[in-house]
């Protein structure tokens, strides 16, 4: 095997995870510059140089429902043919990135059959499902932890983990570019501006995107000067644009294909979809309200899952509810609304989050792309 250029077999699953992959191909990258990567994966991997047998896509799913039933062989089935692919063309390591319901399962028959396994992002077994660390125990050689409390929990439980911080720390700058970034989308530098994030899976934006559009659609009426920003992921145009027609036909939403990074950076505040955005709004350091809807058939096994007081991640990572968070019958148009004037109407607060966030950046801030390299080279003794 030639360590100069491993073969790396990465699982990335939706938006969010084709992100933190393409981060982590670059750092391996620049390690070994001949290294081949294949597997699923979308298309900032694809740019990177991946082999993507299937797009991520096919495993985005929200919630407990109708959809994930329908879905589920054929997702079963990938996940099998990809194993099989994989056993026989076997890779030096294979990542899975993020999408714990089908990578930890693949990397358990790929481990019971000597290939090495890392995890990159930690399943959140601190706040739900903490049941699963017997699985990744049967599942992974190593894991690739994102937040520095997380190690010790995978240490305990005789299972190899190095907290690598997070790549969006990395790309992120320190000081927010505000003024380029609305001169890039257009907007004027006094304008009050409210970026909206409904999502980028389709399950969640058909949940989220009514009441939040309905709220965008109060705040154009009281407070007509407002404008707002509503970046779309990739194929979702179709899906949004009538979304936006029935509830905030008169409102100024500048919609932008991508983008969302401009968006945050040029945003007084965001009205922003509980995930990875979250943690995005927290290193742009903008006062954010949280929401998440889900079917009712999912709200409340998810809610008898949990183990935290908060959702949203930059809570979680400040052990307090710093912003506020809106799930369910409480992330209505009215609430959502009100929470969104009250970051306008109070600069200190809002000046007082951007230091708090300012702190968590510099945390996060550690070169995730290399160490995570490191780590995966010690796996493979490479």
């Amino acid at each position: 095997m030639q360590r100069d250029a491993p073969r790396v077999a990465m699982v990335a699953g939706e938006t969010s995870g084709d992100l933190l992959a393409s981060l982590l191909m670059g750092g391996m990258q620049a390690r070994w510059p001949a290294m081949r990567s294949m597997g699923i994966g979308g298309p900032r991997m694809v740019a990177g140089g991946f082999e993507a047998w299937w797009p991520c896509d096919k495993l985005a799913v929200h919630g407990f429902n109708l959809e994930l039933l329908r879905r589920f062989r054929e997702i079963w089935t990938i996940r099998q043919r990809l194993g099989d692919r994989l056993l026989a063309d076997r890779p030096d390591v294979f990542v899975g990135v993020d999408a714990p319901d089908f990578n930890l399962g693949l990397e358990a028959r790929l481990k019971t059959q000597g290939i090495k396994t890392v995890h990159f992002v930690s399943p959140s077994i601190w706040a739900w499902r903490g049941g699963r660390i017997h699985k990744i125990h049967r599942s992974v050689d190593h894991m690739l932890c994102l937040f520095p409390f997380e190690p010790a929990l995978y240490h305990d439980h005789g299972i190899d983990a190095t907290f690598v911080g997070h790549p969006l720390a990395d790309t992120i700058p320190l000081e927010v570019p505000r003024t380029a970034a609305r001169q890039a989308l257009g907007l004027a530098p006094d304008a009050q501006v409210v970026a909206v994030l409904p999502g980028s899976r389709r399950g969640e934006i058909r949940f989220i995107a009514p009441a939040f559009l309905e709220a965008v659609a109060l705040l154009a009426r009281e407070r007509p000067a407002l404008r707002f920003v509503l970046p779309v992921a990739p194929g979702l145009r179709p899906m949004i644009e009538p979304l936006v027609r029935a509830h905030a036909p008169n409102a100024p939403i500048l919609l932008t294909d991508g983008r969302s990074h401009e968006a945050l950076a040029a945003c007084d505040v965001t009205l922003i979809a509980s995930g990875t955005a979250t943690l995005e709004a927290a290193l742009f350091k903008r006062p954010m309200v949280i929401a998440y809807k889900l079917s009712a058939l999912s709200w409340p096994i998810m809610k008898r899952m949990g183990y935290l007081p908060w959702v949203g991640l930059p809570n979680i990572l400040l052990r307090e509810f710093v912003v506020p968070e809106r799930l369910q019958d409480d992330a209505n148009p009215r609430q959502l609304a009100d929470d969104v004037l009250a970051w306008l109407d109070d600069p200190g607060r809002c000046a007082s989050v951007a230091r708090r966030f300012d702190a968590l950046h510099q945390t996060l801030r550690c070169d995730t792309a290399r160490m995570a390299s490191d780590a995966i080279a010690k796996v493979i003794g490479g």
